[in-house]
């Protein structure tokens, strides 16, 4: 709907929005829109917002290729087109020197009368720190060795009415950081380095199962029913079906009702959703990759998981070890191994009998924060694991594989043919964090009934991360599941280690916050 065909009422609804943003402008916006006003005056076609000017090289190749070579050397260049932001002006009246960013590097740019053209000086007149420009020009060096542009014709393509932060700290209050990214994003190459990472990470995830057969899939993120892992889903409603939904806490059983179906290699770079609190390791919605491969253990899938780790050090970190804090990581390999037993024997001193005797766990756990109410009801699998996630799991810092997980705390892993107290399964940690879990599959159907009820009478008690019982997952499992071994990878806290992120919201780009006060509206 355009302003000429609104009723009256909604021109003055429209109105009010545009004041209600405009009021608040400083005397710095109002010299900007002057001088947008200016540059669309005396710039003909597009305006302030040009659409047909266009680069033809990005900064990092001509850096590439010409800022090795001496002053001298350089000679006569072709003539290159660029285009970027501009994030410091250095004027001297005829001339300046422009350092513009156009998110490859840096560069510099040299405006001079009577060398950039005349249209093109009179754009430079009116540019503000923050405008995005485009110019053409050849390579030079200055006295200095400064590896610039020589710029023959100049315009303004993208008008900066609000002033970006400070020239060289830019944003330092890490809630707007995150919240104006954009900005985060402009002003911070280190930034866009950890997220040009993160995409570099996942693109050789994708391809490395792509070369081992395995099938890209995608599958429902509305469920009917919670299930797939331990947590507190989100809710939502569907008005035709007049439905309930949960927001998918994990594609797991979708995925493992394909290997039902015949593809014998599914993966999925999913996005889940779970209801539960901030905090420098979580965020509500997060990027997993989740992976079936039948005919496989989860043996199979440590070698997997070695293998693909040191791949992304070697293939696309190019270095064996990483730091993170204080810790040199090495990702080269073999990782080490241990079962949970033993790293709580470890981490506790305790000895191999008194970590099978649930006093004696219920004794270390009475010195925790840990609601005693959950410790006076929890069996013996359940204190096991409480005290490995309080005693051990900090001190894991190398990558390491937890193996042989308690079955009361597994409701989807298969159970060790020799020791059915314990399941076919292991947990990977970098850091102290875990970052993957596996396990050979559960394929009878009937101990996965006993298990989701189980998990049903946990619920009804009070456990909100509990699953309901799926009974279609059942009766695919009644139709034959091949054995099969799966693995769910968290992307996000994988990148936090890898590029020494201290928090997720580092490696997201736009991590979930508070809502903002816009006048006197909230909006997201």
């Amino acid at each position: 709907m355009t302003i000429s065909n609104l009723t009256e009422s909604g021109k003055v609804m429209k109105q009010k929005h545009v004041e209600r943003w405009t009021n608040d402008f400083s005397e710095q916006m109002h010299v900007r829109l002057d001088k947008r006003k200016k540059l669309e005056e005396i710039s003909g076609l597009g305006g302030a917002y040009k659409n047909h000017l266009k680069p033809d090289t990005h900064f990092n190749t001509l850096f590439e290729k010409y800022n090795s070579l001496e002053k001298d050397a350089i000679g006569q260049t072709p003539e290159y087109k660029v285009a970027g932001r501009v994030l410091m002006v250095r004027d001297f009246g005829k001339a300046a020197f422009l350092t513009c960013d156009d998110g490859t590097h840096r560069f510099q740019l040299y405006v001079k009368k009577d060398v950039t053209s005349e249209a093109g000086f009179a754009q430079y007149k009116l540019l503000d720190y923050g405008d995005i420009v485009w110019a053409s020009g050849d390579v030079f060096k200055t006295m200095k060795g400064e590896l610039s542009l020589n710029v023959k014709d100049f315009a303004i393509i993208s008008k900066s009415t609000r002033p970006l932060p400070e020239k060289f700290h830019g944003l330092t209050d890490h809630e707007l950081r995150y919240r104006m990214r954009y900005v985060d994003l402009a002003m911070n190459p280190d930034v866009r380095h950890t997220l040009r990472t993160r995409s570099d990470i996942i693109r050789y995830i994708r391809e490395y199962f792509y070369n081992k057969d395995f099938l890209e899939v995608e599958t429902p993120m509305m469920h009917a029913i919670a299930g797939g892992a331990a947590a507190r889903p989100f809710k939502t409603h569907h008005n035709a079906l007049d439905m309930e939904l949960h927001m998918r806490i994990a594609p797991e059983l979708h995925l493992k009702r394909l290997i039902v179906g015949g593809f014998n290699k599914v993966f999925e770079m999913n996005r889940c959703f779970r209801n539960e609190g901030l905090s420098l390791k979580h965020n509500p919605e997060f990027t997993s990759i989740e992976f079936y491969w039948a005919y496989a253990n989860y043996e199979d899938l440590i070698q997997l998981t070695e293998d693909l780790i040191a791949g992304i050090a070697r293939d696309v970190l190019k270095k064996e070890t990483v730091t993170f804090g204080d810790h040199e990581i090495n990702l080269k390999g073999p990782y080490a191994r241990m079962t949970m037993r033993e790293a709580v024997c470890k981490y506790t001193k305790s000895t191999p009998e008194q970590v099978m005797e649930a006093a004696h766990l219920k004794n270390l756990l009475k010195e925790t924060d840990i609601d005693p109410k959950t410790i006076g009801s929890a069996g013996w699998g359940k204190l096991l694991t409480l005290c490995f996630e309080e005693f051990a799991e900090k001190h894991l810092i190398q990558p390491t594989f937890i193996t042989e997980y308690p079955t009361e705390v597994s409701p989807l892993s298969r159970r060790n043919d020799s020791h059915p107290e314990f399941v076919d399964r292991f947990e990977f940690f970098m850091n102290g964090w875990e970052i993957g879990n596996a396990f050979s599959e559960l394929n009878n159907p009937t101990d996965q009934l006993d298990r989701f009820a189980e998990q049903a009478m946990a619920k009804e008690a009070g456990d909100a991360e509990a699953c309901d019982v799926d009974y279609d997952y059942v009766r695919a499992l009644e139709y034959g599941m091949p054995p099969t071994a799966g693995q769910g990878i968290g992307i996000d806290r994988l990148v936090m280690v890898l590029t020494n992120s201290s928090t997720i919201r580092d490696v997201i780009l736009f991590p979930l916050l508070k809502k903002e006060v816009f006048g006197h509206e909230e909006q997201e």
